[in-house]
């Protein structure tokens, strides 16, 4: 234990942090690894080397639901679905979860906006990722991992979400909502994942690698909080709607929201890829 630690975790959590709890049975790191263009290396780089302890989290099998012909690329897994889950990982209502992934923090902030999502807090990502791990000299290990299986009763938080009309009507309200893709997928001068480029019209353009330094480190809460004021203007206390490609990488972006002391932000969890399934919404090119 860490004395003057504060818990539970419910935003970041450095790699040495994790280190001096890593044994209490109570805590679980999760590897939430992956790669869209090679939805396999998640996996293999998790047997390669993982944090000890650390159970592997696949984004498409683990964190989202089947692929329809109506929902984005990566739909969010039923209630009843991700309870079986996080029960078979040995998680309970008392269980602090610490996700990671290979840096930018997006697949492990997909857990954490899960867990919160379903109205359990105790859940952390890793600041810098598993590049922080290895760059501390924290130990690896290669082994399986068996937890005894616990019960986990969701309590879900449906104001946390959002769908296709929700977005219409806060833009129409001149209320935020925010596009984290890149500035060229935003802009639909390129577009590498999605039948249609674009962006939704009224939408503003706040790249979510922006949210980190150059160690893929969150940036202070003051930088955090000026960045998103400046880009999307929400008020001190508001959160605005986030979206991405698919639900994703917009998480890592609410996480920064509740960094940077804005809560309440909502996720569009179809986002663009959804967005673009009915022809009839409209669509918009350029970076305004």
């Amino acid at each position: 234990m860490v004395a003057g630690t504060e818990l539970p975790f419910e935003t970041l959590v450095t790699a040495r942090e994790l280190a001096a709890w890593l044994a209490d049975p109570d805590w679980l790191a999760v590897d939430c690894r992956f790669e869209l263009s090679d939805p396999e290396a998640g996996l293999r780089a998790w047997q390669a080397g993982h944090i000890p302890g650390a159970i592997h989290a696949d984004l498409e099998r683990d964190l989202s639901a089947p692929v329809t012909p109506e929902t984005g690329r990566h739909p969010l897994p039923t209630i009843k679905a991700i309870e079986a889950t996080l029960s078979c990982w040995g998680v309970n209502g008392s269980t602090q979860l610490v996700a990671y992934d290979a840096g930018n923090s997006s697949y492990a902030a997909r857990l954490w906006w899960l867990l919160r999502y379903l109205g359990h807090d105790a859940v952390a990502v890793l600041d810098g990722g598993y590049g922080a791990w290895l760059a501390e000299g924290h130990p690896v290990s290669d082994a399986g991992v068996s937890r005894r299986p616990r019960k986990f009763v969701a309590r879900p938080r449906p104001e946390m979400v959002c769908d296709a009309g929700d977005v219409t009507e806060a833009i129409a309200r001149g209320d935020p909502v925010v596009d984290v893709r890149g500035a060229e997928r935003f802009a639909g001068t390129v577009e590498p994942l999605d039948s249609v480029a674009g962006h939704v019209p009224g939408a503003v353009n706040l790249p979510f690698l922006l949210n980190l330094d150059e160690r893929s480190c969150f940036r202070p809460q003051t930088e955090l909080a000026a960045l998103w004021r400046t880009r999307t203007g929400p008020a001190a206390g508001t959160g605005p709607i986030c979206m991405c490609g698919s639900g994703v990488t917009a998480c890592q972006a609410l996480l920064a929201l509740e960094i940077a002391g804005h809560a309440g932000g909502r996720l569009y969890a179809g986002s663009w890829s959804e967005w673009i399934r009915e022809p009839a919404r409209p669509v918009a090119l350029g970076s305004d």
